[in-house]
């Protein structure tokens, strides 16, 4: 599809076509250096190898004693004790034969050491200690650069600091870390139907929920949200939310995406010299999703019913900011499972059904959560996951296998999977 093809309200793109189109012009943004405290979770912006060795000198795997192997192997044998090694401390004098070191676990074996007897398998006897059982060669001894040496690889760009990394760059001795930026991303509603939640009164208008579902997921996915308010419908005001909008690296609206007298967002963001890219999609919940970029910022216009805003999130604007985040793998896991009902439709739209999961007999089955009306948020609350029934598919049976995209799991995938 060529740009310029899509008018509002006559040609919609199937999910496929749209995912394609959206991620396709997204790039990461710049990178940035963070406190190590600060990295957890952010995409790496540089290749890290070992500059040292861990750990740096051989060192005890047990509490115990040091000894030369070779004195042990009459055991049971009674050696003298030289000196006491606490983790931390290292030994400035060589162990010589007929000698032993009390050693604890963390802490460096003297020179001429080559094994550690665990104290289970040790007697004390004044100054000596008594050896029950003969040492072998390197027994409970963690060598040196066991772990890394210097030059070993230990991450590329891209790779996501999960704690693990974290902990060994630590180890490494990094303070700081080189990643990409995270997006600041601008949260707008429009509607003069919407009020805060703290304001909302008996008055026939509802709370702005949409708004504080999407910033929730902007943290959980590590974006920082920019909350804009509620903007009525009247386009200057919506305008002047947009200018400010458009100071952050993303923007995202919810409502006004229609084609009803008072949806203002496709002419204010054309007015502000957008590039229309998209404004339909065949699917349900979320057919009007308008996709516009402005100065070349990306900017997602979202229905407005809240299961629809947050579907269309989910398969567009969250894989987008993962993107722009960094990040290779940005789309949920998908699983299949069989439908646990009949479900019709008409052909032409996709559905992405609300739906719990749970095992029966070894098998993964799916059944509706609730109501899959785009208003009835409760569904929502309770789904572990949104079954997806193709376009072309009219009708399924009970039992028939459908990809059900995984909204709890919070790994990520390389592909859609649908």
């Amino acid at each position: 599809m060529r740009e310029g093809q899509v008018e509002a309200g006559r040609m919609s793109v199937s999910v496929a076509e749209a995912r394609e189109l959206i991620l396709g012009s997204i790039a990461p943004l710049g990178t940035e250096t963070v406190a190590l405290g600060e990295a957890g979770g952010r995409v790496l912006a540089e290749e890290v190898r070992s500059t040292v060795w861990i750990p740096p000198l051989d060192n005890s795997a047990m509490d115990g004693y040091a000894v030369r192997a070779e004195d042990t192997a009459g055991a049971p044998v009674t050696l003298a004790v030289g000196e006491d090694l606490p983790a931390g401390k290292r030994s400035q004098r060589k162990l010589v034969p007929g000698e032993a070191a009390r050693i604890m676990t963390g802490a460096a074996l003297p020179e001429g050491a080559d094994a550690v007897v665990m104290v289970e398998d040790t007697e004390t006897e004044g100054g000596r200690v008594r050896i029950h059982k003969a040492a072998s060669l390197g027994q409970h001894v963690r060598r040196a650069g066991e772990d890394v040496r210097p030059g070993t690889p230990i991450a590329p760009p891209g790779a996501v600091l999960r704690p693990p990394l974290v902990g060994m760059l630590a180890a490494l001795g990094r303070a700081v870390v080189a990643v990409r930026a995270r997006p600041r991303v601008a949260v707008l509603a429009t509607g003069d139907e919407l009020v805060e939640p703290d304001r909302l009164r008996d008055d026939g208008r509802i709370a702005s929920s949409n708004s504080w579902a999407l910033c929730a997921a902007l943290r959980e996915i590590g974006a920082e949200p920019v909350y804009l308010g509620i903007a009525p419908d009247e386009p200057a005001e919506i305008e002047a939310r947009f200018r400010a909008a458009l100071a952050c690296d993303a923007v995202i609206s919810s409502g006004g995406v229609s084609v009803g007298d008072r949806d203002w967002i496709k002419q204010v963001l054309v007015g502000l010299g957008g590039e229309m890219r998209l404004w339909r999609v065949a699917m349900r919940p979320g057919a009007p999703l308008a996709f516009v970029r402005v100065g070349g910022k990306p900017v997602f216009g979202l229905p407005g019913n809240p299961v629809s805003t947050y579907v269309t999130f989910e398969q567009f604007v969250r894989p987008s900011l993962l993107r722009m985040m960094g990040h290779t793998n940005v789309y949920r896991p998908v699983a299949s499972a069989r439908f646990d009902a009949e479900y019709k439709k008409p052909a032409g739209r996709a559905h992405f059904v609300r739906v719990v999961l749970e095992t029966r007999a070894g098998e993964l089955w799916a059944r509706e959560s609730g109501a899959q009306g785009s208003n009835i948020l409760l569904s929502l609350v309770g789904a572990d996951g949104l079954a997806f029934v193709p376009a072309e598919t009219t009708r399924l049976e009970r039992g028939e296998r459908v990809a059900v995209q995984l909204l709890r799991d919070g790994s990520l995938a390389a592909e859609p999977g649908f």
